[in-house]
């Protein structure tokens, strides 16, 4: 069964940009993206990813409330935070399973997920690229 990933980035080249790296990957399949913490929060209830691949700063609420909020509501999706922000500290505090810098190459995003899928459960096999 695939991995169903929900992309969160109020950039639509950035979401597009993800989406493409996706796209020949097998296991891993995005479901559907976000373009704010509302949004995302709407589409973990209506589309049950199993991963979201979240950015950090966005309009109305940041990705630090919106991991909250996903923790509140299924506590079981793995969380990736995706920003150009060099703060994984302040998002392994937040509740996100691993943190990518948007500097990082395609491939680490791709291997990030992986591991977080295949970790068991707790956030303690946290990685930062």
């Amino acid at each position: 069964m695939a991995t169903r990933i929900l992309i969160v980035d109020d950039h639509e080249v950035v979401r597009m940009g993800i989406r493409l790296l996706f796209s020949n990957n097998g296991p891993l399949q995005v479901c559907g993206e976000a373009e704010d913490g509302h949004d995302a929060i709407r589409k973990v209830l209506e589309l049950a990813p199993d991963v979201v691949i979240l950015d950090l700063t966005m309009p109305g609420i940041n990705g630090f409330e919106t991991a909250a909020r996903i923790r509140q509501i299924a506590p079981s999706i793995k969380i990736v935070f995706y920003s150009i922000h060099e703060i994984p500290a302040t998002a392994k505090i937040s509740g996100g399973d691993a943190f990518i810098s948007k500097a990082s190459a395609p491939k680490d995003l791709i291997m990030t997920v992986n591991r977080v899928m295949q970790s068991n459960g707790s956030r303690e096999t946290w990685r930062e690229h």
